[in-house]
């Protein structure tokens, strides 16, 4: 999958709103660990298998996207409408964010639109890859927004 335009072609678009909101950053960020450790338990007691997988899929992509909108709104950006999620994912990029890291959440992007949009149904593999991307992420997400 390609990746996401620069995060300055998405400052042009009307879906953006410039304002710091420290508040609703510091609900999602506290939102993205309490449902990062209930992940972890429903994991640890039923594990992952082919019934459950697009459920952790998404909600292993919300926890991710939860963190970066954290971000955007603790440097005064908000998007919303078209384009939205691809311009929150630009922003790993501009933070320096390797191009394998930024294609995968792009990817995973498009494949939960997939899953909600057109029944896609995913396997435990793509869910534990998934899992195993989240795990690898969250702590490089956390010290960003932590800073």
């Amino acid at each position: 999958m390609k990746l996401p335009k620069e995060f300055e072609y998405y400052l042009n678009k009307d879906s953006i709103r410039k304002s710091k909101d420290k508040p609703r950053a510091e609900f999602l960020l506290d939102e993205s660990e309490v449902s990062f450790e209930g992940l972890k338990e429903r994991i640890q007691i039923i594990g992952i298998n082919n019934k459950n997988a697009n459920s952790i899929i998404k909600d292993c992509y919300d926890i991710m996207m939860e963190m970066i909108r954290a971000k955007l709104l603790l440097e005064g950006y908000s998007f919303s409408g078209n384009y939205a999620h691809e311009a929150e994912i630009s922003y790993l990029k501009k933070l320096g964010f390797p191009d394998n890291e930024v294609s995968f959440l792009n990817e995973l992007r498009y494949f939960r639109n997939s899953m909600i949009y057109y029944g896609k149904i995913f396997d435990k593999e793509y869910a534990k890859k998934v899992l195993y991307f989240l795990n690898k992420i969250h702590p490089k997400l956390k010290k960003l927004v932590e800073k």
